[in-house]
């Protein structure tokens, strides 16, 4: 079963938001502010009682129906919002009944309909944090998160000023309502750190030209080239969600300050959406493993350096140890889908730690064609003008 759950202001009873500014916890309500250890407390007490009194038992239940079934209690409407907040394509209807599950809001009881991979998100109706904690435990359970640092109107003001040093955007792009689209996200990564052993044996040439009077010299000298020695590699971060169609955006952001990570409390999920994987590290294993090969003999070759040539290159490459961790990591996303007929989506995405940003921008022909337009305009002009004082 999955359990879903808002967590609550111990004062008051209103929803707790995460606020990455001074990494609290903030009741909109009451104005009442908690640290994580307050609210684990408060929470942990609350358990507490109620396994004691057993007439005070949550009773949560999970609702899953059907694909066919959840489909035909959605409308048209409700299915395209559904698809744009999740990524889906327009052509996904038949991948989408496949995957929605329905819950019911702890806060106003309403139907939130969200994807299999889906870990935290918003109440549709009432706004409300929501987290399907069932998502997140067990073997889904992630060890560390690291929290957002970066609030939600400095995403906005870097997402503005970023937009507003390229030319021909559509006009469109900076209205409210596609800001308002800025959405902070936990995506699932494996964080990989590994040591290797490696060594390597060549035939280094090193040639010399130089020239006396008509006469050339050539020297050229041949030497065995051994290198060997251990490797260590910190924080390689791997994709561990499928449905991450921006995963080549989100590699530009990095890097993550993982040491900065916190073990995993679903607190830090209040007021944002998150992800669970489904790309388990066995699936990965072999793909990483590679790359690390590739990386320890890319670095062993960078050592000879100095040679003209270097021939006869042999390398033993050694994995001496090899340690995964699962963890959330933070994202800040915009999706805009152009007006054109390509309906082509396009995304944004913000490293929520450090600000770093990327992406690529719409650009609106129509513009670029007045602007085109007008530069040929003062160019005749200036021909005109300068054919006439001629």
């Amino acid at each position: 079963m999955t359990d879903t759950f808002t967590h609550k202001c111990p004062n008051c009873g209103g929803p707790l938001l995460f606020d990455p500014k001074d990494q609290k916890f903030h009741c909109e309500y009451c104005l009442s502010i908690f640290t994580e250890e307050e609210v684990t407390a408060y929470e942990n007490a609350q358990r507490d009682a109620h396994l004691e009194d057993d007439s005070t038992q949550l009773n949560k239940e999970e609702l899953t129906f059907t694909a066919e079934s959840q489909v035909d209690q959605m409308t048209d409407e409700e299915k395209s919002s559904f698809k744009e907040a999740t990524g889906a394509n327009e052509n996904a209807e038949d991948s989408l009944e496949g995957v929605m599950e329905i819950f019911n809001c702890p806060s106003c009881g309403a139907q939130i309909v969200t994807e299999a991979t889906t870990a935290a998100t918003y109440c549709y109706y009432c706004h409300n944090p929501v987290v399907l904690s069932g998502r997140l435990s067990g073997q889904f359970l992630p060890e560390k998160v690291l929290p957002f640092a970066v609030e939600k109107e400095e995403a906005i003001e870097k997402f503005l000023a970023w937009t507003k040093k390229k030319w021909f955007i559509p006009k469109d792009f900076f209205n409210k309502e596609q800001i308002d689209k800025l959405t902070g996200v936990y995506f699932p990564y494996w964080v990989v750190n590994a040591e290797v052993d490696g060594q390597m044996n060549a035939l280094g040439t090193t040639i010399r030209i130089w020239r006396i009077g008509d006469i050339e010299y050539t020297e050229t000298k041949q030497f065995d080239v051994e290198r060997q020695g251990k490797i260590a590699f910190k924080e390689l971060i791997k994709n561990a969600l499928s449905k991450n169609v921006q995963q080549k955006m989100v590699e530009a952001v990095q890097p993550f300050q993982i040491d900065k990570a916190v073990p995993f409390k679903s607190q830090y999920l209040a007021g944002f959406q998150a992800e669970k994987r489904d790309i388990e590290y066995e699936a990965i294993k072999n793909t990483v493993e590679s790359e690390l090969n590739d990386y320890s003999e890319s670095l062993l070759r960078d050592t000879a350096s100095g040679y003209t040539t270097l021939t006869n290159l042999r390398t033993d490459i050694s994995l001496e140890s090899e340690k995964n961790q699962y963890m959330l990591l933070p994202i800040w996303l915009v999706t805009y889908r152009s007006n054109e007929q390509s309906k082509k989506v396009y995304y944004y995405a913000m490293n929520g730690q450090t600000g770093k940003v990327s992406g690529i921008l719409p650009i609106s022909y129509k513009r670029l064609g007045l602007f085109t337009f007008g530069i040929f305009a003062v160019l005749l002009a200036i021909f005109l003008i300068g054919g006439w004082f001629m």
